[in-house]
């Protein structure tokens, strides 16, 4: 029985592919894909994932502690040169419409006693970005929704202005939802309709082909060219893919919008942050037509 049960398993083990094919590249994407439908994954996910201890925390795998002794070269970073952090998981919701119609409903749900307001002259123009706390309408200094950082989209002349208010996930529910009511944003503008989460035997069937005679061939598309697999982004760690993600106020016009996982975010800290940023954004030119 003993050597029976042996001879089985050595059969089933012998139909797992080799390293050498799971680890190409086609077989890569279809296998990331597939593990990201709980947890999604950050753009330097693969980065952290070799460094770090990954935690499944609000809808994100985000690298917790370092796998090695690395304090002590984070703190020379930081002190001495620059060190990064990606802050991708946070979430930005965008504000568009009339700069007047947006300061009015903003004020109800923060205060100047706390400090800063969305309606500061440095913020309002656009070259420094704030953080306050925001509150439910009307009930400073009582039932406070959590701490946001927002910046203005600079003027271009029109009356029509974009705030990016950014939030930690575990309150953007709570954000979310208040900021809809105050400014009566329930009519859906667009709903996202994305595709059908596959399996990785689904992926690689769509991928490869296998011909009677054994060999396998890649899948060409409509043009001819070889099929290759992209990244899904399947909405994001905070909000279902198949609900709308923008908001719009048929009486004022004003639009809210789901921008998570669309924009990324990242810190730089140390004394050589703003020389590598010089170094390494390059301004485009502007053409007018």
């Amino acid at each position: 029985k003993q050597a029976e049960k042996a001879v089985h398993q050595k059969k089933e083990q012998s139909k797992t592919k080799c390293r050498k094919a799971r680890r190409r590249h086609i077989n890569l994407v279809a296998e990331f894909n597939h593990r990201q439908r709980k947890n999604i994954w950050l753009e330097t996910h693969i980065w952290h994932a070799k460094r770090f201890h990954m935690v499944k925390k609000w809808g994100y795998c985000l690298g917790n502690s370092p796998t090695e002794k690395s304090y002590r070269a984070c703190y020379r970073a930081m002190t001495k040169q620059c060190l990064l952090q990606d802050l991708s998981y946070y979430c930005c919701l965008e504000l568009k419409g009339k700069e007047n119609e947006l300061l009015k409903q903003l004020a109800r749900i923060c205060s100047i006693d706390t400090g800063l307001t969305f309606q500061d002259a440095s913020c309002l123009s656009g070259r420094f970005e704030g953080s306050l706390n925001l509150y439910r309408a009307d009930r400073y200094p009582e039932d406070m929704l959590g701490p946001v950082t927002f910046i203005w989209k600079p003027r271009d002349g029109s009356e029509n202005r974009q705030l990016w208010i950014w939030v930690h996930p575990a309150l953007k529910q709570d954000i979310l939802r208040e900021l809809k009511a105050i400014f009566q944003c329930s009519e859906p503008e667009e709903i996202c309709i994305s595709e059908p989460v596959t399996t990785l035997i689904q992926e690689e069937k769509q991928v490869e082909v296998v011909t009677s005679l054994g060999n396998k061939r890649k899948k060409e598309d409509k043009e001819g060219e070889k099929a290759v697999p992209v990244k899904k982004i399947i909405g994001d760690g905070t909000r279902d893919p198949f609900q709308s993600y923008s908001w719009i106020a048929r009486t004022t016009g004003i639009t809210i919008s789901d921008r998570s996982m669309e924009i990324l975010r990242y810190r730089l800290i140390g004394p050589l942050s703003h020389s590598i940023l010089t170094e390494t954004l390059k301004a485009a030119s502007v053409q007018t037509v």
